[in-house]
Formats: structure tokens, sequence, C-alpha cells
């Protein structure tokens, strides 16, 4: 690491020429894969942005001029270089360092990112602030092509384009494929419309046009003929129609040529669109060739690609399984998914259903109300989510769907704690803002067969309903009562008389192993599977209770956003109750049981506050 070792922050790579910026580059790649390879993380998109931060940081001023990026799950590079490197290890991990950027962790992270189509709204609120404040500074957004085909992305690059407010942003292109004639022509056209002297002259020309006669005129068809060409040759031409000048493509493995760009880029007034072009894990064969795989990765093999620990069927993966069932044996079932085909399990559904599953891309909104077109039409939507993304389409799960009582079925992946990927993506809210919505069903599977039971219900079902499931591998066989399920209704999972431990989901796995500590203090809990959220099981909770006088619920939600609150309105005044929950704050990075350990929501930490609580009660 001949030029990595000196690097600590931004200012070491400013006297770097090109051929030492390449070597950096090389050494970059190398200690991003080695500890990657061992922390897990994101690792095609971060290869692919390599010599792109380089650049970002050899041309700009940072932490005076500012960048934000979208997603954010792109930084580690730039974490090397401004500081972070010796924290590399502790990448993801519990007490170490974000996998995304933190205002809380660095002046280089000046916003903090976790969820797409962001970046280019953050910028232009902080390009206002500069304006307005008459501070000189630049701003740059850095935004992938996924992320553009968000919304949001397109709402603030139409007010960047009218705002005539000074900001770069560079479009991270990783899969558009541009021929070499029209991208040779389009760079050529853009240096020659961006450079200075274009600029100036343009400017020139339209002050004398304005003062002759019939300049106006001229100018009209100058323009009429000059946007015509354009249209065929400059691929950028929506943006230009946007209002913000557009460069590119750029080779974004060229680092003299980005360099050059930006260079450009700096002297130029008003909004400006760089187009640059990567590949998703470039320098590491493996990630090059299934860039997908090698999105989100856990701790791997650099030699063979492979992951370290075989990991167990998922819920994830006994989705996919259970909607190829569903949809073989019922042809109105559809699926709808947010670029997410992969990580919801959905690969082989869109195999087998080519017609049937709909890629709204990172669109979550559009996802939704396209879910209700379907419903409303007599289609059986399933929207395939992550509860943190969930959360982006919220009024129109309201609006659109619950409103209306439409049949749409959430998959809602991720619920609870997901762990290394840390406050944006932790899947603790979903339950509380869906409990609130009027018409809506909301499920939790305890195991796999559950699952499977529980999505043949929604299907069933007439309304909108959610089965939220976690993270991770499947609980098997935790539940061997009544496998059926009826709406609103939940079961005993073990009976007791001192206690009542009432949970959904996997949480009840958790009530099992605190009610098998308990019963070495000679408590006998009563463990309650609710299966239901909304509507619970208040007659079988009521009469546990009226028999054990004490009720704990185990949630894995915020307190504040759990279930059961509205449970304990509903009991008897008699009864003493006992939340475990999340605490009201936003879980960091860590392994789930790291976190649930952390938070006391493991079975030693309940046992020992019921142990507690029961020794209290005893002495009042």
């Amino acid at each position: 690491m001949k030029f990595l070792n000196n690097i600590n922050t931004p200012e070491d790579i400013k006297h770097l020429n090109v051929e030492e910026l390449n070597f950096l580059c090389s050494e970059l790649r190398e200690y991003i894969l080695e500890n990657v390879s061992k922390t897990g993380g994101h690792l095609a998109s971060n290869l692919g942005v390599v010599e792109l931060t380089v650049a970002l940081h050899k041309v700009f001023n940072t932490p005076h001029d500012k960048i934000i990026w979208d997603v954010g799950h792109q930084t580690y590079a730039h974490k090397i270089l401004t500081g972070r490197k010796d924290k590399m290890p502790s990448l993801r991990q519990f007490n170490g360092i974000s996998g995304f950027p933190k205002r809380n962790e660095s002046i280089y992270d000046v916003f903090d990112t976790g969820h797409s189509s962001t970046s280019v709204s953050a910028a232009m609120g902080m390009a206002r602030a500069r304006d307005l404040k008459n501070e000189d500074y630049e701003i740059v957004a850095v935004i992938g092509d996924g992320a553009l085909t968000g919304g949001m992305a397109f709402e603030a690059i139409n007010d960047a384009g009218r705002s005539n407010t000074k900001l770069l942003i560079i479009l991270n292109d990783n899969e558009m494929s541009i021929s070499k004639n029209v991208g040779g022509m389009s760079r050529y056209l853009s240096r020659i419309r961006t450079s200075k002297g274009y600029l100036s002259t343009k400017k020139d020309v339209e002050k004398l046009l304005s003062k002759i006669p019939i300049g106006k005129q001229i100018k009209s068809v100058l323009k009429r003929a000059k946007d015509g060409i354009k249209q065929i040759v400059v691929p950028g031409m929506l943006f230009e129609e946007l209002g913000l000048t557009y460069m590119g493509p750029v080779d974004g493995h060229n680092i003299h040529e980005i360099i050059e760009y930006l260079e450009t880029a700096k002297n130029i007034e008003g909004p400006l669109l760089m187009h640059v072009i990567t590949k998703k894990g470039k320098g590491y064969r493996f990630a090059e060739e299934r860039p997908n795989e090698f999105h989100g990765v856990s701790a791997f093999n650099i030699e063979t690609g492979e992951a370290l620990k075989k990991s167990a069927q998922s819920y994830s993966d006994y989705f996919g399984i259970k909607m190829c069932e569903i949809a073989e044996k019922n042809v109105n079932v559809v699926a709808i998914t947010a670029a997410m085909t992969d990580g919801t399990g959905l690969k082989d559904f869109a195999k087998r259903f080519p017609d049937r599953i709909f890629d709204a891309g990172i669109a979550e909104q559009h996802a939704v109300t396209m879910a209700a077109g379907l419903a409303v039409s007599g289609v059986i939507p399933v929207v395939a989510l992550y509860s943190s993304f969930l959360q982006r389409a919220y009024d129109q799960i309201i609006h659109d769907v619950a409103l209306q009582n439409l049949h749409v079925i959430f998959a809602v992946d991720r619920a609870g704690l997901v762990g290394n990927d840390g406050e944006t993506h932790q899947g603790v809210f979903d339950e509380g803002f869906l409990s609130l919505i009027p018409n809506m069903t909301v499920l939790s599977p305890v195991d796999y067969r559950e699952f499977g039971n529980m999505m043949e219900f929604a299907v069933s079902f007439d309304g909108p309903v959610a089965v939220r499931y976690p993270r991770g591998s499947m609980n098997d066989n935790i539940n061997n009562s009544d496998l059926r399920i009826v709406l609103g209704k939940g079961c005993i999972v073990e009976e007791g008389k001192d206690i009542t431990i009432a949970a959904a989901g996997k949480m009840v796995k958790t009530a099992i192993e605190t009610r098998e500590i308990l019963k070495t203090r000679n408590i006998d809990a009563e463990v309650l599977n609710l299966r239901f959220t909304k509507p619970f099981d208040i007659e079988l909770i009521t009469k546990s209770v009226n028999k054990t006088k004490s009720l704990v619920i185990i949630d894995e939600a915020t307190i504040y956003s759990s279930y059961a609150v509205n449970i304990f309105n509903l009991l008897p005044n008699n009864i003493n109750v006992l939340l475990k929950a999340l605490p009201d704050e936003f879980i960091k990075q860590g392994t789930i049981d790291e976190l649930l350990i952390e938070n006391k929501l493991d079975a030693d930490s309940i046992a020992a506050e019921i142990i507690k609580w029961k020794a209290n009660e005893a002495n009042n």
C-alpha cells in the first residue's frame, strides 16, 4: 500500500499525479475487497466508484465543498480517504463505523443517507442555504441510475433546472449501454458546449443579436436548428430540456478524464448534470460477472467469491417458493417489487411468471398505487417491499389502498431489526404505522408453516392485508398447535398459571425461551402466539390474564409504535402489565443478537426483568 498508507485526509491526494492516482485506486480496491470480505457489506457498488471518488476529492476542497452521496452504500472509498481507513475493519459492526454516511461520524459526511433518490433534494436545500447566506462553496450530488428511477429525484431535478442555482449532479450510470460513436460525439459536443469559451461566446452573441432589429428572429432560428441537432446526437437532451447543462458520457474509470470534466464543471454557473459511466464490481472478477449477487454480501472467500457461511433458507427464500405455489393455483395473483426482485425472493417467480411480475424500479409510491389500480380491476397484487422502504409509500397505502378497502397484499420483508445496515434500514416502524390505518389487517408468522398459511389467508382475504416477516433464516416448527389462520385469532403455545407472555412473529420464540428460564425460578409462564397484531385476539388475551393476573408483551418495535398499547387499554384494571419493546430511538448497526442484548430484548434480559417484577409484586 505504497500510496494508501500515506493518505489520511483528502489533502494528501492533492499533489498526486494521474499515474499515482491510478495506483492509489488499485490500492483502494484491494483494501475495500480485503475488508468487505471479512465484515460483509456493499461491494459491487463501492468497487465501481473508486476513480470517481478519488477525482472528487482531488478536484474539490472537502469538507468546505460538500458531497452528498445518494443511498450512501457506495462511500467506502470516501470513508477511507477521509480519515477512517484504520476503522474499516469495524465497518458495519457493533460500535464500529457505519456502512452509510453519518454526520456524527465525520465532518466529510455532510448528509445522512440510506434510502435512495434523496441526494438532489438535499443538495438543492444546501445550495439555497448557501446562496441565502452569500457563502461560497461547491455542492455535488452523486446519484445512481437506479436511484434516478425514484420520483423524488425527478422532482428535485425539475426544481434544480428552473432554479438557476449552482449545483453539480453526477449521474453514476452503471447499467446503461451507450455506443462508442454516439458517446464520442456527445462528449465532443459536450466539451464545446460547456467550455468557458463557448459559454462566453454564446452570451456575447445573444447580447449582440438582441440589439439588432431582426436579432430575435435569427436567435430563434439558430436555437431551433441547434435543438434539432442536439436531439439527434446528444443523449442528455432530457436534462437540457429540464434546464440543466449536460456533460458526458464520461468514462468513470479514466481518472484523467473525470478530473478534466470536474475542473470544467466548477466554472459553469447554474445546475449541471455530469453523466459518468462506471462498471459495478470493477476490478474483482466475480463482482463484475455477478454484480447483483455482490451488491450486498456477507463475509466471503476472496479467491472463490463464495460466502464463508452457507446461509439457511430465509423467510425471503420461502416467500418466493410460496408465491410460485400460489400463482400456480390462482392466475389472478401477481407480484410487484421495487427494484428488489432478487432481494425479496422473487427471482424464480420472475422466471416462471414473467408476465405476472412488475418491477416498478426504486419507486415504492408508484408500486403501491399501481397495486391499487390492479386490485380495483380484479387482480390480486402482492407488493413485496422491505419494511424500511415501505415507509416511503405511507400516503399511498392510506389514500389509494386502505381508503378504498382494496385487496392488496403487502409482503413486508425485513420487519424488525435487520442488523448491520443500521438506523436507516431497521424495520421497526411498519407495525405501528400499518396498525393505525382503518381497514388494514396485519399478521406476523412464527415459523415457515405459519408463514405459508398466512400467505394463503392473505390471498383469500378481502381487503388490504400485510404479512410482516423478519430478515434471516426461518424458525422451524415453533408452533405445534392448530395452524389454521382465522381472522383476528391467536393461540396458546404453552400453558401456564403465573404470568402471561404474549408475542407475535419471531418474538414468540423469545417468549418460549423466556418461559424456560422462568421455570428455573418456579415461575410458570403461559405463552400466547397472537399471530394478528391487528385485529388482535383480545378474547384469548383476556382469558389468559384473568387466570395469571399479569401480562408481558414482547415486541420488536419501538415502544411508541407497538401494538401493545392498544391491548393494554382493553384489559381489566386489576391486571399488571409490562411491555418489552425497543426504546424510542433509532437503533444503530450490529448483529441482530447484539442489538437485542443491547436493548434488553433477549430472553435472558426479559426473564431477569420479569423475575424482579414478580418479586416486587410479591413484596407489595
